[in-house]
């Protein structure tokens, strides 16, 4: 007897969305990807095939195995397009209250068994009021690039229920993620810590203490983090970086004041790595 693949859908194809359905895919869920925009979308699949090339290449996947499970990543434009009763849905649209909600809404017309969203920040219980049943909503924050980082944290909602942590626990494992379950206060654990190196750091630089590069250096050999605060930033999107500051700030006070160098950066379009400049060159760069 065979069991059919359960179906997830992940609705947003950026730089979180597009790594959300390479894991799902490649462990062998039914996946639905979301996205309207069409050039995001070819975007999205063009990431996934590198994604699973470089695992092929590393000896971590076999080539036949991630042509089939990547062709088989459905691809679609709306909400309204998915089937009705997938097991998971997750929203992974830009990080503005409105438009998460919205999403949400629609996704909860489509009935899926468990409501996910990847927020780094934003509550829980306010995207709650956008879906019928809160018991079923739950956070999944996933960090990037998804395929490598082993973490998802998640987020319990006053309402969500033990059934649904335990789904979502359950999900992530079948991913072969490890999950922290934390509670609905703003910036959760993972958003606060990493966003006081990120913003202390371009503090520095602000100040003239180093550059980016040693700066990043002796975070990377002195406590052997993976990635320096102001290369993970630049991975991140510092428009990123900048709309979760200023969300901490106005709930958490002067602590997360986003520095003069954060705004203007981001005001003239040097986001990072998709902008082709940050505190990094990445023009060319085909670097995750």
């Amino acid at each position: 007897m065979t069991t059919e693949p359960i179906g997830v859908a992940v609705v947003g194809a950026g730089t979180m969305g597009a790594g959300i359905a390479y894991v799902f895919a490649m462990a062998g869920f039914d996946v639905h990807l979301v996205e309207p925009d069409a050039a995001r979308s070819r975007s999205a699949v063009q990431v996934m095939a590198k994604a699973g090339a470089d695992a092929v290449r590393r000896g971590k996947a076999d080539e036949d195995l991630v042509r089939r499970r990547l062709g088989a990543v459905t691809l679609t434009a709306s909400v309204d397009d998915l089937p009705a009763g997938l097991g998971l849905a997750i929203e992974s649209v830009p990080e503005r209250l409105e438009i998460k909600r919205a999403v949400l809404s629609q996704i909860d017309r489509r009935s899926p068994g468990l409501i996910a969203t990847n927020t780094s920040s934003l509550s829980i219980d306010d995207l709650s009021a956008s879906v019928s049943d809160p018991g079923r909503f739950v956070g999944m924050h996933f960090f990037n690039p998804v395929w490598s980082l082993m973490l998802v944290e998640i987020v319990r909602g006053d309402a969500t229920t033990d059934a649904a942590i335990e789904a979502s626990k359950g999900f992530a494992t079948a991913i072969g993620k490890k999950t922290a379950v934390v509670a609905d206060h703003p910036g959760f654990a993972t958003s606060r810590l990493d966003l006081v190196l990120a913003l202390e750091a371009i503090r520095m630089v602000e100040a003239g203490v180093s550059t980016p590069e040693d700066i990043d250096r002796a975070v990377t050999t002195a406590y052997r983090h993976p990635m320096g605060p102001l290369r993970l930033s630049d991975v991140v999107g510092l428009d990123v970086r900048l709309d979760i500051a200023r969300h901490l700030e106005k709930a958490l006070g002067p602590h997360f004041s986003p520095p003069r160098l954060l705004q203007e950066m981001v005001a003239r379009g040097d986001l990072g790595r998709k902008s082709g400049r940050g505190f990094y060159d990445w023009s060319g760069s085909t670097d995750f």
